[in-house]
């Protein structure tokens, strides 16, 4: 056989497996290092403002006018949009995945500017922005003041000069927001005095438009004979406060001169007060870091991270940086879980080859094949353009109990041949590789076709399936090149024929001595199990229909979801004070958070930030705590655990009555948004009144609630939001000489501040705003103390208008162009989120009446989509895959049916062993699931392999089968006790990561351990009545006997009559 080259050329083999290390190696060096492949779709946000609007005002004026332009851009897969009674809207645009992020958002853009002239000049005066970025948090930092030296106007200021325009500039972040308010001039007016001197907003406005602007002066000299040429410079925007102060309003004939200072006061304050930041009980501000989508989680997370520590250094005094999460945190523990999980696998498995072997030197040769085949895996992975992420990492942990079996398969057969009278090392390993060689080859290549299906999948699962697949059939492609090539010329070299003289006192002895014992019952109790399956043929049938029969019930019953919830160290909870409340009673609720916070012995660091609730948005109403748990070393144990603290919380949050608050995790994949809760976006479509569609909503949420499977079904949207209406009368407007927009922009300016103009400060723009003192826009009657000018008299706008006590929404909300209210849905502990999916889609259908729907947002959304019947799918085409390689093989389409039905055994053994251990139907289970497709397959052909053979030297079909099986006990029971033993780190792994490890880990253990069980009784079976209907159709091909078969045969005859004489 060519194969033969590299018996003779030792030092050839061992280059090329050196040249594939140093590959590897390198490759190793550069490639990135992430949590998760890019998976999550790329999101484009459009921002606007609209100052002192409601929120219906902005979802007319702006957001549907901008909608209808975006709505249908290429790509997109859905819309939503959000207005607020802040005067703030935000539409988000989500892409299918693989769409350019860049073009997304160059489209949008163009989208947003064809809109901009049906905006109200109010909004595109101050913008309107579009940014790429992915919809959950990179990294969650805080400035804080830990003297209590500076407040917290200070430290946001210091964030929006200093910091956040760095964060910016970091390659890979999307957007840096601040929780909390810039500078701005404020100008605040005293609507009596205005009144006195006749004067209304709009003359204020037009006093700055005249006397703070920037103009071009010209120049002097220039094209004349003169010396010098001299640039004229006008002084520009005012800077200080003193010089807004010296306005002039009005200058009177007798020479004097009404200023700004007399009718209002000026002061350098706040852009809004809508925020309220502490850290650890100090004054605090917090800022967000969003990624683009594409980008490395890792890497920019390390360039923040290094650049904070950079400018930590030119803080003030008294002032630090306080990381509340960075996503690196829980991706380096999983990853270091994984990697410790890799080389317990590792050793595990070289000590069951060991055990085998019974020799350092024979065990050494699969070990090499481990080392190489998995480094060399790396530059696989460059060439595919992956990262090392979870998925592939776990691929290469399930691969060590792969990669080491070719080696076993030739290392074993070398054995066998010295145990069978060879003594030259040379003859016996070329002898050996001429019977090994086909069967691993076509095992490998049936494994490696399991991968090729799932390839094909799309979707996020598809991303997860492919990422995993080919970095399994990589590694193990390569560990059949080292098993023909490396192998080979180790066992030429290194292995020698047992001289007998060892001492059974030595270490090798002892262990020889406790295999030989243990093995030998193992194998005389197998040959009588394997004789007792072939003359009850009928039961070894019976078993296979109700292993089906159990598989399609586990596989309906078993619990499901994407991926596994993971303790990630974080905790974020919302509050929701009662409707309305202002900033001051909502900061009182906080309070009494921090309180419960303070004695949490979990707790490392909390940040608290009143006026923004991390689900509901921004509203005085609204506010949020991220919460940093102390290190996983520091809270071993279930009572410790983040789902366990979580819990702990809620119970107390529950007994704060003034507020709805609810703690949740961060979700396990990023991009998909803020929490691990199932999103639903309830829609009505038929246009209606919101009251009608929120009292459906409500009775949706009540019958929700009441499904064992739910354990909180909330929204955080309410209509009970007090609100005055206010009605102008325009028959009395027009009476008094006025219109009724004159006093519509007199209140407005009064009460909800009008942007005016800018000033530069610190190297950058701010706005200054115009409003009445707030002691002057306390109630219903303060408008009797703001005046309208009609002619030269002054009238309260008290008169013309009528007000309205009603309740309302503090937010409006659509989807897909409908309007939506968003719910959030958590899973009772014990309960997957497929299944409250199921729950969701029952009560929908029994309480929600024509015309109102929902749609899945997130991550749900995609699990939603990634339905079972897509992954049984996958399955099918796996063992459709397998089916006709064999057929190809053993040039039939009968005898691969023996390899093919001993599948389920093991498919229903990882599916038994879900439901045993609690676990969920997710990625990693499924994962798994494919690969036990592959590897039971593979164990499968070594009987079928060998028994084809003997039966075409002439044994009957009987001898062939139950010889086989002999011959391939020993390998068969190597390769599956290096699988298990290499998972078993995983299925009990703790800490970071522990869910994902123990899903995948469980599932592989069972179907390896029923599936193997099965299969060395079971394929012998089969093979016996494949080969007697294959041989009904045609003959077998008879080759030469050779004296090695002719010696099984007498020994199988004889055991079987034995055996007959027993029964």
């Amino acid at each position: 056989m060519k194969g033969n080259i590299f018996i003779k050329r030792p030092v050839m083999a061992i280059s090329i497996s050196i040249v594939i290390l140093l590959v590897g190696f390198i490759s190793l060096i550069s490639l990135p290092v992430e949590q998760y492949p890019d998976i999550a779709p790329p999101t484009v946000t459009v921002d606007a403002t609209y100052t002192g609007a409601s929120a219906d005002a902005v979802m007319n004026s702006v957001i549907m006018p901008l909608e209808e332009s975006i709505n249908g851009v290429e790509n997109m897969m859905y819309i939503t949009s959000t207005a607020t009674n802040s005067g703030t809207a935000q539409i988000q645009v989500f892409f299918k995945q693989g769409t350019d992020p860049d073009m997304a958002a160059v489209n949008v853009q163009n989208r947003v500017s064809k809109a901009q002239g049906l905006l109200p000049s109010e909004v595109t005066k101050i913008g309107v922005s579009t940014s790429k970025r992915q919809t959950s948090f990179l990294q969650i930092t805080s400035l804080v003041s830990t003297d209590g030296r500076y407040d917290e106007t200070f430290l946001a200021n210091y964030l929006d000069i200093n910091v956040i325009p760095e964060i910016k500039r970091i390659e890979g972040v999307g957007d840096a927001t601040l929780l909390g308010d810039t500078y701005s001039m404020r100008i605040w007016l005293n609507p009596e005095l205005m009144a006195q001197y006749g004067l209304v907003p709009a003359d204020v406005t037009a006093a700055l438009g005249e006397q703070n602007i920037e103009a071009p002066a010209g120049t002097l000299g220039e094209n004349s004979p003169n010396v010098f040429q001299y640039a004229l410079k006008y002084k520009g925007r005012l800077k200080t406060v003193n010089q807004f102060d010296d306005i002039v309003i009005r200058s009177n004939a007798d020479g004097s001169v009404l200023r700004l200072k007399d009718i209002a006061k000026v002061e350098l304050g706040r852009l809004s007060y809508s925020f309220h930041g502490e850290v650890n009980d100090h004054p605090g501000v917090t800022f967000l870091a969003f990624q683009v989508a594409g980008a490395n989680a890792t890497e920019v997370n390390n360039a923040i991270t290094k650049r904070l520590e950079e400018m930590s250094e030119l803080l003030p005094p008294g002032v630090e940086f306080v990381q509340m999460m960075s996503s690196n945190d829980f991706l380096y523990a999983s990853i270091y879980n994984v990697v410790e999980t890799l080389v317990v696998a590792i050793i595990l498995v070289i000590l069951v080859v060991y055990f085998f072997l019974q020799d350092f030197k024979s065990t050494l040769i699969p070990s090499i094949a481990i080392i190489v085949s998995l480094v060399g895996t790396f530059a696989c992975l460059v060439a595919a353009g992956f990262s090392i992420n979870i998925l592939t990492l776990f691929a290469l942990v399930l691969a060590i109990g792969t990669v080491v079996d070719d080696a076993i398969v030739v290392v074993e057969a070398v054995q066998e041949k010295f145990d069978s009278g060879y003594t030259s090392s040379y003859l016996a390993t070329k002898d050996a590789m001429s019977d090994v060689t086909m069967a691993v080859i076509s095992c490998t290549c049936v494994f490696m076709a399991v991968f090729i299906p799932v390839t094909f999948m799309g979707g996020t699962s598809g991303i997860f399936y492919t990422q995993f697949g080919i970095t399994m059939a990589t590694s193990v492609g390569l560990s059949m090149i080292c098993a023909l090539v490396l192998c080979p010329a180790l066992c030429a070299v290194m292995m020698k024929p047992s001289d007998g003289q060892k001492s059974p006192k030595s270490f090798n002895g002892r262990v020889r001595a406790a295999y030989n014992v243990s093995f030998n019952a193992m194998m005389g109790k197998y040959k009588k199990g394997v004789m007792f399956a072939i003359h009850h043929r009928w039961m070894v049938w019976a078993s296979l229909i109700i292993s089906v029969i159990l598989l399609v019930f586990f596989m309906k019953t078993t619990k499901t979801g994407l991926v596994p919830q993971e303790d990630q160290g974080t905790l974020m909870v919302n509050i929701s004070t009662a409707p309305g409340s202002t900033l001051v009673e909502t900061v009182k609720v906080v309070d009494k958070v921090k309180d419960i916070l303070r004695e949490t012995p979990e707790v490392k660091n909390f940040s608290a930030t009143s006026g923004y609730g991390l689900i509901s948005g921004q509203g005085t109403s609204y506010a949020s705590c991220i919460i940093q748990l102390k290190n996983w070393s520091e809270r071993k144990g279930d009572e410790h655990t983040a789902e366990a603290v979580l819990a702990r919380l809620n119970a107390q949050f529950a007994q704060i009555k003034d507020a709805q608050i609810f703690c949740f995790q961060t979700g396990m994949i990023p991009g998909y948004g803020m929490g691990n809760s199932i999103e639903l976006n309830m829609q009505d479509k038929t246009g209606g009144d919101m009251s009608v569609f929120y009292g459906h909503v409500m009775k949706f949420l009540g019958a929700l609630n009441q499904r064992p499977e739910v354990a909180m079904a909330y929204t955080s949207y309410a209509m009970n939001y007090p609100q005055i209406a206010v009605d102008v009368d325009a028959a009395k407007c027009k009476r008094a000489g006025i219109s009724p927009s004159d006093v519509l922009s007199v209140l407005g300016s009064y009460c909800g501040g009008s942007y005016i103009s800018n000033y530069n400060e610190f190297g950058k723009v701010y706005r200054v705003m115009l409003q009445a003192s707030p002691e002057y826009r306390l109630d219903e009657q303060s408008l009797n103390n703001m005046y309208v000018r009609n002619g030269s008299e002054m009238a309260p706008i008290g008169q013309f208008v009528t007000l309205k006590n009603v309740l309302g929404a503090e937010v409006a909300k659509r989807f897909n162009l409908y309007s939506s209210i968003n719910v959030n849905v958590n899973a009772q502990m014990g309960y997957s989120s497929g299944e409250v999916q199921n729950a969701i889609k029952e009560v929908a259908a029994q309480t929600l009446p024509t015309g109102y729907g929902y749609e899945y947002g997130g991550i749900a959304r995609e699990e939603a989509q990634s339905g079972g019947a897509k992954t049984v799918f996958v399955y099918v085409i796996c063992v459709v895959l397998i089916y006709l390689i064999l057929s190809c093989l053993y040039e039939s389409f009968l005898i691969p049916m023996a390899v093919i039905l001993s599948v389920p055994f093991g498919l229903m053994g990882s599916f038994l062993f879900a439901k045993l251990f609690g676990l969920e139907n997710n990625i990693y289970l499924q994962t798994g699931v494919i690969m036990l497709i592959g590897l039971l397959s593979k164990t499968a052909i070594l009987i079928t392999e060998f028994a084809v053979e003997r039966r075409r030297k002439g044994m009957g079909i009987i001898e062939s089968a139950y010889s086989a099986a002999q011959a391939r006990f020993r390998p068969i029971l190597m390769t599956v006790l290096t699988m298990i033993f290499g998972m078993i780190p995983l299925m009990f792994a703790t800490g970071a990561g522990a869910n994902g490890n123990s899903s995948l880990g469980t599932g592989v253990v069972g179907g390896m351990l029923i599936g193997t069980l099965a299969l060395l009784f079971v394929v012998p079976v089969f093979y016996i009545t494949f080969e007697y209907l294959q041989e009904k159709v045609r003959k077998p091909m008879q080759v030469e006997e050779d004296p090695q078969f002719k010696l099984e045969r007498e020994r199988s005859l004889e055991e079987r009559s034995a055996f007959n004489k027993e029964d």
